[in-house]
């Protein structure tokens, strides 16, 4: 199977800082990778790349076969390839209702430049009750994002990445501030995309939650990548061992 996105040799500096060194990463249809490695490693900053926020000083980086010119890369470009990114803080406006934020900045217009609000709401239902599984009598696309829990919003975030229609979902720290039982909502939604066919980068600190949703580790370190190793060939604590061994820690 071709890889939806190839990364090779891409190299990222902030003066006099590497923050990417030769970098070598594919990502293929239907598989979920758990970018994992301490603070600094370069997590961020290679998604960021990915999702055009940042611009590569060299490499090649080439999405569904199109090799991308590094130079004119943007998160507008990224997004026309099908490549979304739910960010930690997720963007959306807590007061505003739900069928605003799943179309900020991409709201359907009419030929007068005016919002189709009823084809937007009839949308944002369908986000709600047929991938967030939402069904209560009071969930409403007029209803205010406050009114949903720490899952929900993160599940209404990552709604939004599907519902138009990415083939690449980039999840930074998608876990952060969440109780146990919202925790397992988000993982339910991760699920969805797997089964959706997606392809999802997920940066997490929480191993035992990218474990359970992963199909394969990607471990940096200080820019680099040093190991891939697939779900399949490593248990949990065997996980922990090699990223404490890797941070000069002890168990």
């Amino acid at each position: 199977m071709k890889p939806l996105i190839r990364l090779e040799h891409i190299t990222k500096t902030f003066g006099r800082i590497t923050a990417l060194e030769d970098i070598c990463l594919e990502l293929h249809p239907n598989e979920v990778v758990g970018l994992i490695g301490d603070n600094g490693a370069g997590k961020s900053t290679l998604v960021s790349i990915i999702a055009g926020v940042l611009r590569a000083d060299s490499g090649r980086l080439v999405i569904k076969e199109y090799e991308m010119d590094l130079r004119r890369y943007s998160v507008s470009r990224a997004r026309s390839f099908g490549i979304e990114t739910v960010h930690q803080r997720r963007a959306l406006g807590d007061q505003q209702p739900i069928w605003r934020n799943l179309f900020m900045g991409r709201h359907r217009t009419n030929r007068l430049g005016m919002i189709k609000h009823r084809e937007e709401k009839q949308s944002a239902m369908a986000v709600l009750k047929d991938f967030m599984g939402l069904t209560g009598v009071g969930i409403h696309p007029d209803s205010p994002v406050s009114k949903l829990s720490g899952g929900e919003r993160q599940g209404l975030a990552i709604g939004r990445a599907v519902y138009f229609d990415s083939d690449i979902v980039i999840l930074d720290e998608p876990f952060n501030a969440l109780a146990i039982n919202e925790v397992q909502k988000v993982l339910k939604f991760i699920r969805r995309l797997k089964q959706a066919k997606k392809a999802v980068i997920i940066i997490s600190h929480n191993l035992q939650q990218i474990y359970d949703v992963s199909d394969r580790f990607v471990l940096m370190d200080r820019g680099r990548i040093i190991n891939h190793i697939m779900k399949s060939d490593v248990q949990l604590d065997d996980l922990t061992r090699i990223l404490m061994k890797i941070a000069g820690t002890t168990p």
